[in-house]
């Protein structure tokens, strides 16, 4: 059979849609032109490519995993500024992979897929967008993520405020922040990085933590000319250098996973650091979680102990009771006057394919399907869902390491089910609900003694508290497990009378 399809219009019942152009799209992408497979697809819901490093332009926006694991390993980059990236050079770089791999005709951007649905006849998916075009293809690809859908508080009053409001991952950048009250509500990822970037530039910073973060020192630094020209001149330094970043971090799975208090080495870091940053003795107790380290996400700084220090950075933590035209007002009454409010409260990282309106066999609804939380068959496969592959899916996030590596092992599994599609006389493949089962079993038993099942709440669980996002082990498992495609544990549909037609 010939494997090489050019680009066509989806009419092609072998066509492949890929849904995003974030790592995880864009990676799908390359390896199935790698593999000499043209007939496919991306739809972007927005204008450029980049995905959470297009939508995150906030001040400080940067990388927690280092640059040269932050990275397709077959798309090395030996001239990165620093040891952990900068949001713009990240992008920068995705965009480069886009004009080498020549991508740009195969993206349809301000394409936002609406619905999914599963036509059993045909064995083919329907793919409806926000603007009434319509993709027929055999097999898709969701590259959504899980950190694409800003999460905001459920707060009584939210839409009364007559300031400016806006939420950290759709940074307002015409809001002028000079001289002005400013709230920021969440303590996370996000709010680590921009707070220490704006905390000079207010009158007032009122900065809103419904719970405290692990903050420790980030071992950051610009790369020197030399370093560069040597990871350029000799690719095999730079492959060296990639490989001791990957076993440094993944041997911090292991107190992730098993042995917590492994992970004390860190506590006793963060409140050295901020006892010597932070003056007051009352703000400084406030900004100590006091919840087991690891139990929510590990977060790295090196100003943001000094921004908290700031006399005109107010540390609230009674809990928000409603907000006014002007002001916020926590629950012991006091009223918080400000102009502006910024929102770092994170993402709805639980729901997945959200808000896609996923529709599979028989009229199942993929909402359903996940009532009681998200799982995959090796995070990847859905019973119920033939043909729809999904990257980053359920139980594939990390706490330790790059999620780029995690997404490359999704990649080669998925490319193997891609190239088995290409038969047609192949109808549909469709994980059987048994192996499902099972391996969603096994992983919830493996997160239960993990440290992020030790008593706090956070993103990586469901209101109802399954991890249904964490990866309970190492990186290196998960490229075994994603290594071969297991037959038996799909049900393969035949053709028929044996065509794809």
């Amino acid at each position: 059979m010939n494997r090489k399809h050019s680009a066509d219009t989806g009419e092609n019942p072998l066509h492949i849609a890929i849904i995003g152009t974030g790592f995880g799209g864009l990676g799908m992408a390359i390896q199935l032109k790698n593999a000499g497979i043209d007939s496919f697809t991306i739809l972007e819901k927005a204008s450029s490519v980049g995905g959470t490093w297009r939508d995150n332009t906030y001040p400080g926006a940067a990388c927690d995993v280092q640059s040269h694991l932050y990275s397709f390993s077959f798309e090395p980059k030996s001239d990165w500024s620093r040891k952990f990236g900068l949001q713009p050079e990240i992008r920068s770089y995705m965009e480069s992979c886009v004009t080498k791999y020549k991508l740009r005709d195969h993206i349809r951007f301000n394409q936002e897929v609406e619905s999914v649905v599963f036509d059993k006849d045909a064995g083919l998916w329907i793919l409806t967008t926000k603007n009434g075009d319509t993709l027929r293809a055999r097999t898709v690809v969701s590259a959504t993520g899980q950190l694409n859908q800003p999460a905001y508080p459920n707060i009584e009053g939210i839409d009364r405020f007559k300031g400016k409001v806006f939420h950290s991952a759709r940074w307002d950048h015409e809001c002028d922040l000079e001289g002005k009250r400013v709230a920021v509500v969440g303590t996370g990822a996000s709010a680590i990085q921009f707070v220490p970037q704006i905390v000079g530039k207010v009158s007032e910073l009122k900065l809103f933590q419904r719970s405290a973060a692990w903050v420790i020192p980030k071992p950051d630094r610009p790369f020197t000319g030399f370093e560069q020209w040597l990871f350029d001149a000799m690719p095999l330094v730079d492959r060296i250098y990639r490989a001791s970043i990957y076993w440094k971090n993944e041997s911090r799975a292991l107190a992730f996973t098993r042995f917590g208090f492994l992970l004390n080495a860190f506590k006793w870091q963060a409140k050295r650091v901020a006892r010597k940053n932070i003056k007051d003795p009352i703000k400084r107790q406030k900004i100590i979680p006091d919840y087991p380290v690891g139990c929510k996400r590990l977060l790295l700084s090196n100003d943001w102990y000094d921004a908290i220090n700031q006399d005109h950075l107010d540390v609230v933590t009674n809990g928000i009771e409603r907000i006014e035209e002007d002001a916020i007002i926590t629950e012991d009454g006091t009223r918080h006057e400000v102009d502006i409010i910024i929102y770092g409260t994170g993402f709805k990282a639980t729901d997945f394919l959200a808000p896609m309106n996923v529709t599979g066999l028989n009229g199942l609804n993929l909402n359903d399907a996940w009532r009681d939380g998200a799982e995959a068959y090796k995070g990847i496969s859905v019973s119920g869902f033939p043909n729809l592959f999904i990257l980053y899916g359920p139980n594939t996030n990390l706490g330790h390491s790059s999620i780029v590596f995690m997404l490359e092992s999704q990649i080669r599994y998925i490319t193997q089910c891609v190239k088995l599609l290409l038969d047609p006389s192949l109808h549909y493949m469709d994980v059987k609900e048994s192996p499902q089962s099972n391996y969603a079993n096994e992983i919830q038993q493996k997160l239960k003694k993990t440290v992020w099942a030790s008593g706090c709440t956070s993103w990586y669980q469901t209101a109802s508290g399954k991890n249904t996002n964490n990866w309970p082990g190492y990186t290196f498992n998960y490229r075994f497990l994603t290594g071969t495609l297991d037959l038996q544990d799909y049900d393969l549909q035949p053709a028929p009378n044996g065509s794809g037609e």
